[in-house]
C-alpha cells in the first residue's frame, strides 16, 4: 500500500512538472529547487526528485553538477535539430497516412482544420488561456494529418519531438509580447509578423487541400515549408540563436532561493 501511494505521489509530481514544462510556465533553463517546488506544487521531496529523474531521462531536464536540477534550456541549436528530426520522422508519417488514409481520416483532417480555424489569437495581445487553446487545436490537427499512419516507431519518435519542439514554440509565441513588455522595440515589428505568417489558417488549408487531394509532392512541400516557419520566428527574437533565460513570476520564485 505504501509503495502504491509513492508510486502515486511521483507520477502526479512527474504529470504537473512535465505539464508546466511543456506549458513553459516553468521557463528554460530555470533553476528546479526542490524546496520551492514542494512549496509550489505540495509535493513531497522523494516524489519530486523521482520525477526529475524521469524528466531529465525525457530530455525535459537538465542535472547540474552539486547544484540539482534545471528546466532544460532553449536555443537556435536545438531548434534547428529538433526541426530536422520532425522532418525526418514526421514527414514519412504525412506520406503514409495520405496513402492509407480513409473516408473517416479525411472527415478528421476536416473537423480539425474546422477547430483551428475558429481560434483566434492575437499575436500582440493574447492570454495563457487563448495560447493553451490555439496549442491544442493545432497540436490537433497535425495529428489528425498523420492520424492513418501505421507505423508505431515513427508514431513514438514524432511524440517526443513533438513535446521537445512545443516549448520551443510557446516560448517563441511570448517572445515578441515580453519584448515589448520590456520596453525592447527593435525587431518587434519583424517578430510579429514571422509569428503571424506562423499561426495563419491559410497554410494549414492549403496542407489540409493538398493531403485529401493526395497530392503527395505538394502536401510534402508544404509541410517542409510548414515547419521552417518557427525557425523563421525565433530568427527574428531577440534571444535567438542563444539560450533563453529564465523569465516570469512562477520561474523568479523558483530562482531567488
Amino acid at each position: 500500500m505504501q509503495d502504491h501511494e509513492q508510486s502515486t505521489k511521483t507520477e502526479t509530481a512527474y504529470r504537473l512538472l512535465r505539464r508546466d514544462i511543456l506549458a513553459t510556465r516553468l521557463k528554460p533553463a530555470a533553476p528546479m529547487k526542490l524546496s520551492a517546488l514542494r512549496e509550489s506544487y505540495g509535493i513531497g521531496w522523494t516524489p519530486l526528485r523521482e520525477a526529475l529523474s524521469r524528466l531529465e531521462a525525457e530530455g525535459l531536464v537538465t542535472a547540474i553538477s552539486n547544484r540539482g536540477f534545471a528546466v532544460a534550456p532553449v536555443s537556435r541549436e536545438e531548434l534547428d535539430d529538433l526541426t530536422r528530426a520532425r522532418l525526418a520522422v514526421e514527414m514519412p508519417l504525412l506520406l503514409e497516412s495520405i496513402e492509407n488514409g480513409d473516408s473517416a481520416w479525411e472527415s478528421a483532417v476536416v473537423t480539425a482544420h474546422y477547430r483551428l480555424s475558429r481560434c483566434k489569437v492575437s499575436v500582440e495581445h493574447f492570454s495563457e488561456s487563448e495560447v493553451d487553446e490555439w496549442d491544442e487545436k493545432h497540436a490537433g490537427f497535425h495529428a489528425a494529418l498523420i492520424s492513418a499512419a501505421r507505423s508505431r516507431w515513427l508514431f513514438r519518435f514524432q511524440a517526443t519531438i513533438s513535446d521537445q519542439l512545443r516549448r520551443h514554440h510557446r516560448f517563441l509565441s511570448l517572445a515578441p509580447t515580453m519584448r515589448a513588455a520590456s520596453g525592447m522595440s527593435a525587431g518587434y515589428e519583424e517578430a510579429v509578423a514571422a509569428l503571424e505568417d506562423a499561426m495563419a489558417i491559410e497554410h494549414h488549408t492549403a496542407l489540409m487541400e493538398a493531403a485529401l487531394d493526395r497530392d503527395v509532392a505538394r502536401a510534402g512541400a508544404l509541410m517542409a515549408e510548414h515547419i521552417g516557419f518557427t525557425v523563421n520566428v525565433y530568427a527574428q527574437s531577440e534571444d535567438g540563436g542563444r539560450a533563453v533565460a529564465p523569465i516570469g513570476p512562477l520561474t523568479a520564485g523558483l530562482a531567488s532561493e
